[in-house]
């Protein structure tokens, strides 16, 4: 009609009308903010946060005006702690090495010595950030990483709550903390613990860091499932036959005796990492890829979850012996440094799930991770029924296993389909076949590393890819009854270079399946 207004740009008045701002191909880069890691001297920080802050700088993620402070207990300057991080970035960067790219992070790495029971030197970080408010322009944002141990997050929140450092209104921009996992031992420390967080910093501001959600295979999921036609159908009880979600290592504890024993592979890994992929996996289509929407979804499939009413048969755990793997021999759990004697820790948990609602009753889904298996390997098997009938005679189909898809998470990331086909010749025998896509070789673009994804959300403040205080809780309602059960047992030894012990195998054999073979 004449002399009516156009119609709004999507983007908003004043804004750029070439730029949607649903259109999310263009990258999004932070304000100017600061990035502090609580424990910058440990294997984390070194191996993968300074990497990825390295790598975002390479890509031209990063603000122009961004600042790394490292808090530790070393008697480092900002010169020795710059160093220290060029080496780890030269060393564990995904990207090529660029020093001009280097030389742009120079002199914005900031270091604050001190324990976290030393009110003095929480003073100082206070500071700091005040002091480069104005020298470096970050306006009071700050992002705290914590890379401790579990036991100190208390403490270090505490210090920040007093110094007032997290506090959105007094610093004059936005505060956030990212909490990384075990989040508390059991239920009711989660809980705990989570109120303490929730009080410090205001909830949305409470990144809970899962980096397997990081991870490109992982997201790829969502595309698999909800963008294509093929998939989605097929995708419940009336074709599939069972899951399996595995993540299988083939290295021992190393230097985490002290960890690991106090927590064990439930807690270290069912616990987080794999329930979330099993949430993935099960969960219902989203009204949108917005984080809450997200959330809700995966937060149905993990209180629909019913763990086993019979743990001796479906819950099985274990304990890694000596053994050979790579062909070199290890020694068992018990005889790593700092074990203590006659540690009933296990190393390796197996259960048997299943999910009540209607898309999954009477599928069970089967997870299972270890410590010294024969291979690194994560990956999601969903596994279909039988083809209900086939006009072959049983020996030309006797060698025909289940249709499979497999999502691998890593190493090789990517996805397999296993089914059927015709072996050329003049009979009509049929085998297995797969047909494998390769992120490495159908992507010009390397898949960036998780911890590149998950900070630079943390800093565009996106918490799509991070479990909230629900998520949390509803996991260890699962996982504290198998942690009750297992209290009162002992882990099933099993040699080092196998696939676990004996009784997870008889767990799907009593009802004639069998764990795949990564």
């Amino acid at each position: 009609m004449a002399g009516a207004n156009p119609p709004a740009s999507p983007a908003g008045d004043g804004d750029n009308p070439l730029r949607d701002p649903r259109d999310k191909r263009l990258p999004r880069v932070p304000e100017p903010c600061a990035l502090v890691i609580f424990g910058v001297t440990g294997d984390l920080a070194r191996k993968k946060l300074i990497p990825a802050v390295y790598d975002l700088a390479n890509r031209g993620l990063l603000p122009a005006s961004f600042v790394v402070l490292g808090f530790a207990r070393r008697d480092w300057g900002d010169e020795t702690f710059e160093e220290v991080a060029r080496k780890a970035a030269m060393e564990h960067a995904r990207t090529p090495w660029r020093e001009e790219i280097w030389n742009r992070l120079n002199g914005n790495f900031k270091f604050i010595p001190g324990s976290f029971e030393d009110d003095e030197a929480f003073d100082r970080l206070q500071s700091e950030l005040e002091s480069l408010s104005e020298s470096h322009g970050i306006a009071g944002n700050a992002a705290f990483y914590f890379s401790v141990p579990p036991a100190a997050f208390p403490i270090v929140l505490n210090q920040l709550e007093r110094t007032g450092m997290a506090d959105n209104e007094k610093s004059g921009g936005w505060r956030r903390v990212v909490v990384e996992k075990p989040f508390g031992h059991d239920q009711a420390s989660s809980q705990e613990l989570n109120e303490l967080v929730d009080t410090v910093f205001t909830p949305q501001d409470v990144y809970r860091i899962d980096h397997y959600l990081g991870k490109e295979t992982v997201q790829n999921i969502f595309a698999l499932r909800f963008a294509n036609a093929m998939f989605e159908p097929i995708w419940n009880s009336h074709y599939v036959d069972h899951v399996q979600i595995t993540m299988a290592e083939d290295v021992g504890i190393g230097t985490r005796a002290g960890f690991y024993d106090a927590s064990g592979a439930a807690r270290d890994v069912l616990q987080n990492h794999l329930l979330q992929l099993l949430a993935i996996t099960a969960m219902e289509q989203p009204v949108g890829f917005e984080a809450e929407e997200i959330r809700t979804e995966k937060l149905k499939v993990l209180r629909a979850v019913k763990v086993p009413d019979d743990m001796e048969a479906d819950a099985v755990r274990g304990q890694y012996a000596p053994g050979w793997v790579e062909g070199r021999h290890v020694a068992g759990y018990l005889d790593e440094d700092n074990v203590p004697a006659g540690s009933t820790t296990e190393t390796y948990a197996a259960v048997k799930l299943e999910i009540q609602n209607r898309r999954w009753n009477g599928v069970p889904f089967y997870m299972r991770t270890g410590k010294r298996l024969p291979k690194r390997t994560t990956e999601i098997a969903v596994v279909f029924k039988e083809a209900p009938h086939m006009p072959f005679a049983d020996f030309d189909t006797q060698i025909l296993g289940h249709n499979q898809l497999v999502i691998r998470v890593q190493p090789d990331e990517g996805v397999t389909v296993k089914f059927g086909s015709k072996v050329p010749g003049a009979g009509m025998e049929i085998r297995d076949i797969n047909m494998s896509f390769s992120y490495g070789e159908a992507f010009t673009e390397s898949s960036p590393e998780a911890y590149e994804r998950l900070i630079l959300d943390v800093l565009l403040g996106d918490k799509t890819l991070f479990p909230d205080a629900a998520e949390v809780d509803a996991s260890w309602r699962i996982i504290d009854p198998l942690e009750d059960y297992w209290a009162t047992t002992k882990p099933e030894p099993y040699a080092s270079g196998t696939w676990g012990p004996e009784r997870s195998d008889l767990m799907l054999h009593a009802t004639g399946r069998r764990w795949r073979r990564p």
